[in-house]
């Protein structure tokens, strides 16, 4: 049984990516991705976002846009 729901696995995904993870939080993370399509989906568009974008420094960004990109992230579908 996966005892990881989708808020935890969005808090989690940075330090996924970052390899950052212990690794039970590792377990738990995939479990939860092989079970959960929309998760799957949200991971997806963080790497994409990620490739698109590169990794620009955070102070360069301005609040709204900041805002704006934390908007997107907010809610994960599934």
């Amino acid at each position: 049984m996966n005892d990881l729901d989708c808020s935890e696995f969005v808090e989690l995904v940075t330090a996924f990516l970052e390899d950052a993870l212990d690794a039970e939080g590792k377990r738990r993370f995939v479990d939860h991705l092989a079970l959960c399509e929309g998760c799957t989906h949200y991971l997806d568009q963080f790497r994409q976002t990620i490739n698109t974008l590169g990794d620009p420094p955070v102070e360069r960004l301005s609040p709204d846009d900041r805002d704006a990109l934390l908007a997107a992230f907010r809610d994960p579908p599934g």
